[in-house]
């Protein structure tokens, strides 16, 4: 019998436990695989907006990276629940470079089967995912060929044989850094109480709240180093997690076992001393997990926020379909003969709008409404009146009445903690025969006219802009809405081709379809990086506790044989593995939580439904890898042993 054969026969026999593993890598293998294609798709090209391929070759890196510490620890788990194999297998006088090679082609066999599998499957399922994307960029009813892609076939051949070979190699290493007595003896090694440490504890909860309060916190100077602010952030909540798993849970459970009444219920003394006893050992691995799953949903639940809020935030900058400056009744009527004969587009209501634009000089606001207002220091006077007409046509219930020079801005990006106040500062505009100067005394959080031709729009009274449009000429703004705008591609582009470059034409449809193509790529990518993560962390808890099964299994059979219920052993399993699941994921759901809570403030907009969505999801799915993990520890230290 050869090395491989028997290496072949070891994949079978541990296949059940092996499973998670394998299907991980498989899908991580299908998911590089579509990225990797669709940086070569042609079809994907032509239907958005941006160039794709730097963002899918970005998240391609970023998988990689992450899949390959996976493998990495995953065999470091394989390994170490099979020492006591390995050191039967040195005692039979099997030499270490033998074993070494037996466990290699293990892992090698296994990682190009599931290259195989994974490339075959991403292969079949290519179309499937391009019309996925194409659906939530907005370019559904694209048709999509199907297509293998021979360079993305090549590719991930490459990289996933490279990191297979590294981690094949890795295990045959670790062999060798075992003595034999190590290998028998590992399960039984004395294991001594670890000490909490009050202080420690203290400070891992000052650390997470040091971390949660700076990112709230947007009014502090320190924000206006935003990288060095973010790692600041991040350093105190990763320490703080850290502290948190090595001390705090420890100096939790120790108290736990002054609860007499808990401590002494049924086999609660023996979950809870096993839990004591390990948790220090797991801190790396379950800071890891907490912090992984932070990521996960901080990614996912941004990429479905924005995705979730595209409309909205394009219909706040864009309130009409479409809008230009008019260039006279020629080239205004021809405008209209293309809107009358688009039989898919009804015109539901055109307005005229009668506008200054000026220079103008914004001395006393620290932070301009946004850098395109910035870019342009322009504004654009509308008078109250057709403020009031205009606001009315849109559904808008809010009127203006003003008087002297003051004025109202209409800020449709306006955030509390950049944008200027307005209340009480000035502008002054650069106006003939001479400059006027105008007191702000407040701001609306809208626009009622399309972000290129109205940029930074400013209401004033009647009166004031009928005295400034005597010596400066009047831009006469035509805003359109029609049906179904956000399909108005071809309609968009006929009107694009009549119109001059000083008409300054602003549509939904580009903004629209622009938005889509960014936040459809960015939920694709954030979805399905976000699935490899969860999955590959599950099966991380999965492993490190089938591990601890094994070495545990003869501490269960004691029990039974003392009269311990089945039923009871199974209980005090659950409630361990509860305890390891519950705390990573409590701890990623509240670091995610309150560095989304900073996000939506920094982009005011509400964003609980997308966030509460993406944490449900992921929740859902570590129960289903709870219960699976309780039922094959359960498993383990149930069977009974082989003579």
């Amino acid at each position: 019998m050869t090395l491989f054969s028997i290496a072949r026969k070891n994949i079978k026999r541990n296949f059940y436990n092996y499973f998670l593993y394998f299907a991980s890598m498989i899908f991580s293998i299908v998911i590089f695989f579509t990225f990797v294609s669709l940086q070569y798709n042609d079809q994907i090209v032509k239907a958005t907006t941006m160039k794709v391929d730097g963002a899918f070759k970005a998240a391609s890196v970023a998988l990689i990276i992450f899949v390959s510490i996976f493998i990495w620890y995953s065999n470091a788990f394989f390994t170490r629940k099979r020492k006591k194999e390995v050191g039967l297998y040195s005692l039979l006088g099997v030499k270490k470079k033998q074993i070494g090679l037996m466990l290699f082609y293990e892992n090698f066999v296994m990682g190009i089967l599931a290259l195989v599998i994974g490339v075959i499957l991403g292969a079949l399922l290519s179309k499937f995912f391009v019309m996925l994307l194409m659906k939530l960029v907005g370019a559904a009813a694209v048709d999509v060929h199907f297509m293998i892609s021979g360079k993305a076939i090549i590719e991930t051949v490459i990289v996933f044989a490279i990191v297979i070979l590294i981690t094949s190699f890795e295990g045959y290493r670790l062999i060798y850094r075992f003595k034999l007595i190590e290998l028998f003896q590992a399960e039984k090694k004395g294991e001594s109480t670890p000490k909490a440490s009050i202080f420690a504890a203290i400070f891992a909860v000052i650390l997470i709240g040091f971390g949660y309060w700076l990112a709230l916190d947007m009014s502090l100077g320190i924000w206006s180093n935003f990288l060095f602010t973010v790692f600041l952030i991040l350093a105190a909540v990763v320490i703080g997690t850290y502290l948190f798993f090595r001390s705090l849970s420890v100096y939790l459970l120790k108290l736990s076992k002054k609860n007499k009444r808990y401590y002494y219920n049924g086999i609660n003394i023996i979950g809870t001393s096993q839990l004591l006893y390990r948790i220090r050992g797991n801190a790396r691995v379950l800071t890891v997990i907490a912090i992984l799953s932070a990521v996960t949903l901080c990614a996912f639940g941004t990429s479905y926020s924005l995705y979730y809020t595209n409309k909205k935030s394009v219909e706040t900058q864009y309130p009409f379909s479409f809008a230009y400056i008019s260039q006279g009744p020629a080239l205004d009527h021809k405008v209209n003969e293309i809107l009358d004969q688009a039989k898919d587009h009804k015109v539901t209501n055109t307005v005229s709008v009668p506008a200054l634009k000026f220079e103008a000089d914004l001395p006393d606001m620290d932070n301009p409404p946004s850098q395109y207002f910035m870019d342009l220091r322009r504004v654009t006077l509308m008078p109250q009146s057709e403020f009031n007409k205009l606001a009315g046509e849109l559904g808008i219930d809010d009127k203006i009445h003003l008087k002297g020079n003051h004025a109202i801005a209409l800020d449709n990006e306006y955030n509390a903690n950049y944008s200027p106040k307005y209340k009480g500062e000035h502008a002054i505009i650069h106006s003939k025969p001479n400059k006027a100067t105008l007191e702000f005394i407040g701001f609306k959080e809208f626009n009622l006219l399309n972000r290129e031709v109205g940029g930074l729009t400013v209401v004033v009274n009647d009166q004031l802009f009928n005295q400034l449009s005597k010596a400066n000429p009047v831009a006469n703004i035509k805003e359109i809405n029609v049906t179904n705008a956000a399909d108005a591609g071809q309609l968009s582009n006929k009107l694009a081709d009549i119109l001059p470059e000083k008409a300054k034409f602003s549509d939904f449809y580009k903004a629209y379809k622009g938005a889509m193509s960014a936040s459809g790529i960015m939920i694709f990518m954030g979805a399905f990086l976000g699935l490899v993560f969860v999955l590959a962390t599950g099966s991380i808890i999965y492993f490190k506790q089938l591990t601890e099964a094994t070495a545990d299994k003869d501490r269960y059979d004691i029990l039974r044989k003392i009269g311990v219920s089945n039923k009871e052993i199974k209980g005090s399993i659950a409630k361990q593995i509860l305890f390891i699941f519950a705390l990573p994921l409590i701890l990623g759901i509240l670091h995610s939580a309150f560095a989304l809570a900073s996000l939506s403030k920094l982009l005011g907009q509400n964003i609980v439904i997308p966030v509460l969505i993406s944490m449900g999801v992921y929740t859902l799915i570590y129960i289903i890898y709870y219960f699976l993990t309780v039922n094959s520890y359960d498993k383990i230290v149930k069977a009974k042993k082989r003579i």
